[in-house]
């Protein structure tokens, strides 16, 4: 039996909660997920938890919010004139919607906060300043192939 480490490909069941109990994501009950370790699939603050696990286990773990997505950054969330909103039609709290940053990359922000003539929108991810609780199981573990 091997254990995870760095390169092993893995195949695994997980899910992401909300300390609320709330599912983010979950692959249980669907088809597993396959990833290789360092491959980016899954965040450094969660891959750190598989290592060592072998096919067959099973752990939950809270992950901290500097290990999951990151803290909220207040520097991400900006107030716009309500006047660059006219063409959206009716917008309100919750929605997300589309922008592009400096680069002309597509920018996802949550309208947060809507004055008469205000409109704030926080690009942080939606799970910024989030503990979540990662539920893993272990399926199958294979060394990494080093065949090129």
């Amino acid at each position: 039996m091997s254990a995870i480490h760095e390169n092993s490909r893995v195949t695994l069941h997980f899910s992401l909660k909300l300390e609320s109990g709330d599912i983010v994501d979950s692959t249980f009950g669907k088809a597993p997920a396959e990833m290789t370790m360092g491959d980016g699939n899954l965040p450094e603050g969660f891959e750190k938890h598989l290592l060592g696990m072998s096919a067959g286990d099973r752990r939950t773990v809270r992950v901290p919010p500097e290990d999951a997505f990151g803290q909220a950054n207040p520097g991400n969330v900006q107030s716009f004139s309500r006047a660059q909103f006219a063409q959206a039609g009716d917008i309100e709290p919750g929605m997300v919607m589309s922008f592009e940053d400096a680069s002309g990359s597509e920018l996802p922000g949550v309208v947060s906060e809507i004055s008469d003539d205000r409109v704030t929108v926080d690009f942080n991810h939606p799970l910024a300043g989030k503990a979540l609780d990662f539920e893993v199981e272990i399926l199958s573990v294979e060394a990494a192939s080093h065949g090129h």
